[in-house]
């Protein structure tokens, strides 16, 4: 660890236990805060609540989202030990999302239950048309999920829930930012601003309405960063007296942005992406009795993918790519004597018409079946299994076990164990160019991954700490022997991880100082990944995991009108240098409206995420919430 990281790793925990001693001289429960043990995990056949899950499950809850000093999902996800966020750009434009030393695409995202995932590439999976303004919370599953979610989701999944309106009213979030450097090229300072709005109207029990629109922009925040965006986001619920329910979600993403080293760097600085995204879904819940429920769902996702070598030269290099996805899916939920029951199938057709890919389809067919065991007291077990069928790749079953014993009340002791399985992209099977070859040879990555830990929750406390073992067959990296060869996919024999988390999440209420409230959460990952590279062999993604990842958020509110958030992140990288980033929010709230100011990489840090690409100092946003209702 540098000099540098140390001094700023001391002053944020002295400022931490400085905090954290506000709210030691007396505890008193907060009974305006929604307790964990009342968030429902959103799995598409057995839900539970967050406090009976077995599995290694963090919520960024209402609270996070709120105070938390970050402005796109990306940001938000980077506050999570054990989320490997790697940006390339501001905004929250592109971001490829790892989980415990797990590779982007092995990461599977998801809206409400409906998958996101691009057969492109993993680059496109964050193109999604919700804000953080739209979100309730988000669900982030550690570890494999066939067993739950199907394909792709090899080493976990990030389930994001969007809010539910209960009142009728419009709300805005407009926001400013700079960081106050000037572009040498133009002499401009860097800025960039954001207008977001969202209208929701509540017709009671019977149905609700949600549309939200957003426009972003900014000129980055070095040369050739410049981005717009656009979402536009709507959902729809329609209730029935006998418990039956309809789902409408609709959502369209507009990116346009500078791609300076990207991909290519030094010779893509000129590069442009335009990406937009069209994603649309309908479900159903039918309650056939009380003890069975069914749930069918369709859903569709079109991206076209635009990229540029050289923005104003569109003869040279320019790769355009469509993709089409439509999933259809029916889940069953049926209580029996003996316990539950979830039983699935899905149907999934990937289609893309690319000028450099070409013209590629494949179908996915899966089965799941669940069943949950809690008739001894204090003891929940769930099993499991997905057999898959792919056109490309044949047959293979994907099983799942878990198991959770509660004893002293709010401790639990858990377990499981859970397979996934990822599919190589058309980017890695297909790929033509100077710098970049796929191979169509390749193989889906395989995973088995097993853990044991233990929890503790109430309505104020979180507390956690687990260790797991993953072994993954037929790892894909994109390698070459020395550095003028192009990049080219090979599969690995096998890659075996061990890992641990430690996590502890407390909402102090102080009866001397009545007036202030104070929630410490502080996390720490660490993962001990063996691989075997080649001698004279150079790899891209493998050797670039997170080794080392601490994470602290401190929030206090005094008179539920002024709010003060202190966040850090350490990270430390198997083959980069450790750094320390220490972001802030002061707020100032009333009923109607809310001012901040966030303040992002306090002490200009120098850091890289992805590839070449530096990301941004010293950077701070102005910005203003009102509600109408």
């Amino acid at each position: 660890m540098t000099d540098y990281s140390n001094i700023m790793l001391r002053q944020f925990f002295t400022l931490l236990l400085f905090i954290y001693s506000l709210g030691i001289f007396a505890q008193t429960r907060d009974t305006t805060t929604q307790s964990l043990n009342e968030v429902i995990i959103r799995d598409n056949r057995i839900e539970l609540p967050f406090s009976q899950q077995n599995r290694n499950i963090q919520i960024i809850d209402q609270a996070l989202i709120k105070n938390l000093p970050a402005q796109s999902i990306n940001e938000l996800l980077s506050f999570i030990s054990g989320v490997d966020v790697r940006q390339r750009g501001p905004g929250g434009l592109q971001a490829d999302i790892g989980i415990d030393g797990g590779t982007f695409d092995q990461t599977l995202v998801l809206i409400n239950g409906v998958k996101v995932s691009d057969a492109q590439t993993g680059h496109n999976m964050m193109n999604i048309p919700v804000s953080p303004d739209n979100i309730d919370h988000i669900e982030i599953m550690r570890g494999p999920a066939a067993r739950i979610y199907g394909i792709n989701a090899l080493s976990g999944a990030i389930n994001i829930v969007t809010k539910t309106p209960s009142d009728t009213g419009i709300s805005a979030n407009l926001f400013t930012g700079s960081g106050f450097n000037e572009d040498s090229s133009n002499g401009k300072t860097f800025a960039s601003y954001g207008v977001r709005a969202i209208g929701s109207l509540s017709s009671g029990p019977n149905a609700n309405h949600s549309l939200s629109i957003s426009r972003e922009s900014g000129n980055g925040y070095r040369y050739n960063t410049a981005f717009k965006n656009h979402k536009a986001y709507y959902e729809g619920k329609f209730n029935s007296k006998n418990q039956n329910s309809l789902t409408v979600m609709a959502g369209i993403v507009d990116n346009d942005f500078g791609a300076n080293g990207y991909y290519a760097a030094p010779g893509d600085k000129e590069a442009q992406e335009i990406v937009q995204t069209t994603l649309a879904a309908i479900s159903y819940k039918g309650v056939i009795n009380e003890k069975w429920t069914i749930t069918p769902r369709i859903s569709y996702r079109y991206n076209e993918d635009d990229y540029r070598y050289i923005r104003t030269d569109l003869s040279k290099f320019r790769n355009q790519h469509t993709t089409n996805t439509i999933n259809a899916e029916i889940n069953n939920r049926i209580y029996t004597a003996i316990g539950i029951f979830g039983i699935g199938f899905e149907g999934r057709r990937e289609q893309i018409n690319s000028t450099n890919l070409g013209k590629r389809e494949r179908d996915n067919f899966g089965t799941f079946a669940e069943y949950q065991f809690s008739l001894i007291k204090n003891l929940v077990i769930n099993a499991g299994s997905y057999v898959n069928y792919n056109s490309d790749f044949g047959w293979q079953i994907f099983p799942g076990f878990d198991a959770g014993y509660t004893f002293s009340n709010n401790w639990k002791l858990f377990t499981n164990i859970g397979t996934g399985q990822r599919l190589p992209t058309y980017i890695d099977l297909y790929y033509k160019g100077p710098t970049n070859i796929g191979n169509a040879r390749l193989q889906p990555e395989t995973s088995l991954h097993a853990e044991a830990g233990i929890k503790y929750i109430t309505t104020t406390t979180f507390l956690t700490a687990s260790y797991f073992k993953r072994k993954v067959d037929n790892f894909i990296d994109w390698v070459k022997s020395s550095v003028t060869d192009p990049w080219q996919p090979q599969n690995f024999h096998q890659i075996n991880s061990t890992g641990y988390t430690l996590s502890a999440n407390h909402l102090f209420s102080n009866t001397n100082l009545s007036s202030v409230k104070v929630n410490a959460g502080l996390s720490y990952t660490h993962l001990d990944p063996e691989v075997t590279v080649e001698e004279n062999t150079i790899s891209r993604y493998v050797l670039q995991s997170l080794r080392d990842q601490l994470t602290a958020n401190v929030n206090l509110r005094f008179n539920n009108m002024f709010s003060f958030t202190l966040g850090s992140r350490y990270c430390k990288r198997i083959n980069y240098k450790d750094y320390t980033l220490i972001d802030a929010r002061l707020s100032y709230a009333r009923s109607a409206y809310n001012i901040y100011l966030d303040g992002s990489n306090l002490f200009n840090a120098d850091y890289i995420e992805a590839g070449a690409v530096p990301m941004p100092g010293r950077w701070f946003t102005l910005g203003v919430r009102f509600n109408v209702f």
